[in-house]
């Protein structure tokens, strides 16, 4: 949780039905995410996951990493993931029983969504709003 020095790509993310709101800023290099840092409030479903999807995403390929939000997101709609991809979440798999309670799951999709729509959308900087999941 901090600044990015020389970042690429910048993009707040905010859940209007809490108040949740991230600033996720990445470094990428030839499509290999370098570094990744964010600064934010919200509740601590929200910090952790967003903790935890920075940690992960390091040193990722773009395309992994959208691969891993999607398996993410579609986790905690419900989907049942196999042993593979659950592996590949790591330490984000402790996040799967917030399929259980609905109030908190954009908390937990904040961050993955707003990863999402930066490597997706190739923007370097914006803003972006879950609204949905």
């Amino acid at each position: 949780r901090r600044e990015l020095e020389n970042y690429t790509h910048k993009e707040l993310g905010h859940n209007p039905s809490c108040g949740d709101e991230i600033t996720l800023m990445l470094r990428i290099k030839d499509q290999t995410i370098e570094d990744a840092s964010y600064i934010g409030q919200g509740c601590a479903i929200s910090q952790a996951s967003t903790s935890i999807m920075v940690d992960t995403i390091k040193g990722l390929e773009k395309e992994e990493t959208i691969k891993l939000a999607n398996d993410f997101i579609e986790m905690i709609k419900g989907k049942e993931l196999t042993e593979d991809e659950k592996d590949e979440l790591g330490d984000a798999i402790a996040f799967e029983s917030i399929k259980n309670l609905p109030a908190r799951v954009k908390c937990a999709v904040l961050p993955w969504y707003t990863i999402k729509n930066i490597l997706e959308e190739g923007k370097s900087q914006g803003s972006f709003t879950v609204h949905q999941v």
